[in-house]
């Protein structure tokens, strides 16, 4: 091999030398900008459009299961503070509000501790009276109607199966959704007359009586309209709680197939 022939081919290694860190730095910036638009593009779905929850308690039983996962629009009210990551909207109030409905299933931060989200139905609306007499709920002096469907038994979480009586319950304005009630002379089956505040909600899980709400005065009580996270729109996922959600292997076993999809609450 000549003189000349050696030196080309170092020189033609040594431009490669150069040039391979240099594809690998544009390598590792691509990537870092689609990784940096995929995050902004997932935070602003989640602050402005949908974001996820899923339901870690019986309260809101048979509507929402434990093991339920589900989207919640962010626009159905509006944005408060409390719409952005950490509540860092930075104003007081609303924007491009839109009122909740009664019989609307909605997550909201906890007026005793807004780092703790809450979902269930809005039953009071600003101005009405709520009362709950023998089991029964009462709005604005009238007696709202329930059908009786028979017994029911749900999954208490502790070991052994809860047998209640179903109802549907059909408000004011026409909306119908299926109630538990274990009888109607448990805790919060009697109440005193509440009046709701303007600008606030009064909020009722359907597992009547297992669910701390707005009857609650001392932790939940009066929910303020800037709470509002967004309404609950449909359970896109949801499991017995024997698999984890990346444990894909278990899913056939595990995930209630006949929940996926399933929209929550009234259409408006």
């Amino acid at each position: 091999m000549s003189k000349d022939t050696k030196t080309d081919m170092t020189e033609a290694s040594s431009e490669s030398k150069v040039e391979k860190p240099a594809e690998n730095r544009e390598d590792w910036g691509e990537l870092m900008r689609t990784a940096f638009v995929a995050l902004l593009l997932a935070l602003v779905i989640r602050t402005f459009l949908f974001e996820p929850f899923n339901i870690p308690s019986g309260s809101m039983i048979p509507t929402l299961k434990v093991g339920d996962y589900l989207f919640v629009s962010k626009y159905s009210y509006g944005y408060s503070k409390h719409s952005f990551p950490m509540g860092l909207g930075g104003f007081e109030g609303r924007i491009m509000a839109d009122t909740p409905q009664r019989g609307d299933v909605a997550v909201f931060k906890l007026p005793s501790n807004t780092s703790v989200d809450y979902i269930k139905r809005v039953i009071g609306l600003p101005g009405d009276e709520i009362q709950v007499l023998n089991g029964r709920l009462v709005i604005n002096g009238e007696q709202i109607d329930r059908e009786e469907l028979g017994m029911a038994e749900y999954d208490s979480g502790y070991g052994y199966m809860s047998r209640v009586n179903e109802y549907i319950e059909t408000l004011p304005e026409g909306v119908m959704h299926t109630i538990y009630e274990e009888d109607d002379y448990q805790a919060l089956d009697n109440t005193l007359k509440f009046t709701v505040p303007e600008g606030h909600y009064f909020m009722m899980g359907d597992n009547r009586d297992n669910s701390r709400d707005s009857r609650v005065m001392e932790e939940v009580g009066f929910v303020p309209f800037e709470n509002f996270v967004g309404r609950a729109e449909f359970i896109f996922f949801s499991t017995n709680g024997n698999a984890r959600f990346y444990e894909i292997w278990k899913w056939p076993m595990t995930v209630r197939w006949n929940r996926l999809f399933t929209q929550i609450g009234p259409e408006h």
